[in-house]
């Protein structure tokens, strides 16, 4: 009897080892995957962004996207490009989120640039917004639109939101942001939240 239990103990070891082998190995591809798709649309984006400056297009706004213009690239729409330079990051920004389209690059939660209340979301892969937590006080960060205009910002705080305070993250209630990028920690129950505010 001792004897069938082992056995049974070990397989379900060997069962549990493998799903765990499985797992990491799934979530470095994922990785992967997201890093490769945002660079894609990336490339996609500041085409798109270049030749209409180059023709002297403007992508005029509308009314679904909060007054910001948007680029139609495959599925989905884009209002920008995001740039991080100490995270050596470049990601074009989706109109609205949606789990699917999270899955690609960060998205527009709520807001807008030109009422200084621009909130994004990403995922926490390591291409996406998985490094948020390295940046410091004083880091810059720019936001290019699709006309080509480039708004600076700097990085006033770095704070952990617990992943119901959904008015914290969009209001102005904690203090007076002009953007605000966040991303959920490894374990999904709190978000890692970058308060940013305008330079110019």
């Amino acid at each position: 009897m001792k004897r069938r239990l082992g056995s049974i103990c070990m397989v379900l070891g060997v069962l549990l080892l493998l799903a765990a082998i499985a797992l990491v190995g799934y979530n470095r591809w994922d990785n992967y995957r997201a890093g490769k798709s945002a660079a894609e649309v990336q490339t996609a984006l500041e085409d798109a962004i270049n030749s209409a400056a180059a023709n002297n297009v403007r992508l005029s706004p509308d009314d679904r996207a909060e007054d910001m213009g948007t680029v139609a690239i495959d599925d989905y729409e884009y209002i920008g490009t995001l740039t991080i330079p100490s995270l050596n990051l470049d990601l074009a920004i989706i109109s609205d989120w949606s789990y699917a389209g999270l899955k690609i690059t960060p998205a527009r939660y709520s807001g807008s640039v030109s009422t200084d209340d621009l909130v994004i979301c990403g995922h926490n892969y390591t291409h996406h917004f998985g490094n948020l937590k390295y940046l410091e006080s004083g880091d810059t960060v720019y936001f290019k639109d699709i006309n080509g205009s480039i708004y600076n910002y700097e990085v006033l705080e770095i704070e952990t939101l617990q992943d119901t305070a959904i008015e914290e993250m969009t209001s102005h209630i904690s203090g007076d942001w002009d953007l605000t990028l966040f991303t959920c920690t490894l374990d999904g129950q709190t978000r890692i939240t970058v308060r940013c505010g305008r330079t110019e």
